[in-house]
């Protein structure tokens, strides 16, 4: 079960990691309140330590993330954004979840 571990985890770090951006970018960007910096902040330190608690190495981790910080920033582009996304971000994101399983659990010596 540590795969599932894996992409729960991944998962929660991705969310973590986009609302801490997209709340600077409301209030950059839409008007909000500065005070959005505050949880934003909050949500990025919580992103950080999210990253800290997987077993592999770091940059393994940081590798393949990437594709799952993908899949859900796409998510988000339609659930938040209000954007279908395209055949295209679909495959995209198909290709980088194919890529982040392969870093993360193809088979290892050491």
């Amino acid at each position: 079960m540590p795969e599932f571990k894996t992409v729960i985890l991944f998962l929660l770090t991705a969310i973590a990691e986009i609302v801490g951006c997209y709340l600077p970018y409301l209030w950059l960007r839409e008007g909000k309140s500065i005070w959005l910096l505050v949880p934003a902040a909050c949500s990025l330190a919580l992103f950080a330590w999210l990253l800290s608690l997987h077993p592999s190495a770091a940059g393994r981790v940081y590798a393949a993330y990437g594709g799952v910080y993908i899949f859900v920033a796409i998510l988000w582009l339609w659930a938040v954004d209000g954007i279908r996304p395209t055949m295209w971000d679909i495959v995209g994101t198909l290709v980088a979840l194919l890529g982040m399983a392969i870093i993360m659990f193809a088979p290892r010596n050491t």
